[in-house]
């Protein structure tokens, strides 16, 4: 047993020491005439290589009453790109052994490649088709609207915990940008056409939106020409990116109540806005949330789960996009026990507030950060992943390397400041209580003025 305890200190040790040391591997970076931003990080530790295309815009980007139109417009490139159907698509893919996936954010919609080496030629002719030759069959837009609907349908008629963080957003956010959920509702995805996807292709699809990140094992002079060669004749997108308003905190003591009859659980997400990916205390917060909830043996998660057996997972999120996003508690629990559970939650984070943390515990967080980060950005794709993220917002350079020893930094006093900064005091929280209405009407009531909601409306705002 002494064994094993010396060999785990001695690991996290290492692992400690290991990050203090770290930094991002050198990059070239070129912009090339209409905008496209090429960023080439040689690895040559194996024969693959990851592109990840990023283009900005994302969900932001969605007419009112059509939000979810980048999801349809990305998940109906890969139906048909080139010269390609879907299925040749992914035939030539597969038989490369490459992988190929796509994602919409909030700010950007990300096009992300791993393949061999030797496959280069050929997937970056694919990349190519997928942003700059979609098909976007007619056939194809209805299919993929219905499959979005339908996926939104299911998922209120089962697990509800991946829709709660999207009613939370809805709720706390109202017309703002980042109120739209970026999957759209069924009701805005019935209301757009292919006439919008189109649209949406010409005015926000463009070579001035593009980043594309290459990792692995390539030549960065040779890799460039090639990328040169499919995209520097790219033109511009038609529409400028919409200029986001900073969202302001939302009164407190406002409360949601989705019902969803028969439901053997509550499920509750308890916030407000937040601070934004700019915000000058990255460090901080970040150690501040691993201790509040952002980990297994958190404050949130030993109370909620390890000490009362109320719930199997309790957590905080913290939403970081341009603007202020939100930060806010999640976790669900048995109907019968809805009340302890968010009482207790709220208990918790009163404790955090007037008792704060200390020195152990940032050093605890602060030892758990250091072990976690490293391996988050050792492969190809995950560095390529890094690379946009600093990008997209503007991180700088070296902005591995200040952060690590920003986090080296944190003493109690700079975490309880940015405690009081970030996380709202009780009287300022909103609430999304999603359960039995029947069973809980009644006792959501003091936590504030209730709005009800059915989990059957095709939408996820009032």
């Amino acid at each position: 047993m002494i064994g094993r305890c010396l060999a785990a200190l001695l690991l996290l040790a290492s692992a400690a020491a290991g990050a203090q040391g770290l930094s991002l591997p050198p990059v070239e970076r070129v912009e090339l005439d209409n905008g496209a931003v090429l960023i080439l990080n040689e690895k040559h530790d194996v024969p693959m290589i990851a592109i990840h295309a990023m283009l900005r815009g994302g969900s932001v980007t969605d007419p009112d009453g059509k939000a979810g139109l980048a999801q349809l417009y990305t998940t109906l490139v890969s139906r048909g790109a080139g010269e390609r159907d879907g299925n040749e698509l992914a035939a030539v893919i597969d038989g490369a052994g490459a992988t190929f996936d796509t994602s919409v954010e909030l700010e950007a919609t990300h096009y992300t490649m791993d393949f061999l080496a030797r496959d280069a030629d050929l997937m970056i002719g694919v990349l190519a088709d997928v942003l700059r030759r979609p098909t976007l069959d007619r056939s194809e837009f209805a299919s993929v609207r219905t499959y979005l609907q339908n996926t939104i349908a299911a998922a209120r008629d089962s697990d509800a915990r991946p829709l709660v963080p999207v009613y939370g957003a809805a709720f706390l956010f109202g017309d703002h940008p980042y109120g739209r959920p970026v999957t759209g509702d069924e009701t805005t995805l019935a209301a757009i056409t292919h006439r919008d996807v189109l649209a949406y292709q010409r005015d926000h699809v463009g070579a001035d939106r593009l980043t594309l990140i290459v990792s692995g094992d390539f030549d960065a002079a040779v890799m460039r020409d090639k990328l040169v060669a499919a995209f520097a004749d790219w033109t511009a997108a038609a529409a400028p990116l919409p200029d986001v308003p900073a969202p302001a905190r939302r009164a407190g003591g406002q409360v949601l109540l989705v019902d969803k009859p028969g439901a053997a659980q509550t499920y509750f997400w308890i916030g407000n806005v937040g601070v934004a990916r700019s915000y000058e205390h990255p460090a901080e917060l970040a150690l501040a949330n691993i201790l509040f909830g952002g980990r297994f043996t958190s404050m949130l998660n030993y109370k909620l789960r390890t000490e009362s057996g109320l719930t199997y997972h309790a957590r905080s999120y913290l939403e970081q996009p341009a603007q202020p996003g939100s930060v806010a508690i999640f976790s669900y629990t048995r109907t019968a026990t809805t009340f302890e559970a968010i009482d207790m939650a709220l208990g918790v984070l009163g404790r955090l507030h007037d008792s704060g943390v200390d020195a152990a515990m940032v050093e605890s967080a602060r030892n758990y950060f250091l072990g976690q980060f490293p391996p988050d950005i050792e492969t190809a794709p995950q560095l390529a992943a890094m690379f946009a993220d600093i990008e997209l917002y503007g991180l700088g350079d070296d902005y591995v390397d200040r952060y690590i020893a920003a986090i080296g930094d944190v003493d109690v006093a700079s975490i309880a400041e940015v405690i009081g900064e970030v996380y709202p005091q009780r009287d300022e929280l909103v609430f999304v209580i999603l359960g039995d209405a029947d069973a809980i009407r009644d006792g959501v009531t003091k936590y504030g003025s209730v709005t009800e909601l059915s989990i059957t409306e095709p939408r996820f705002s009032p």
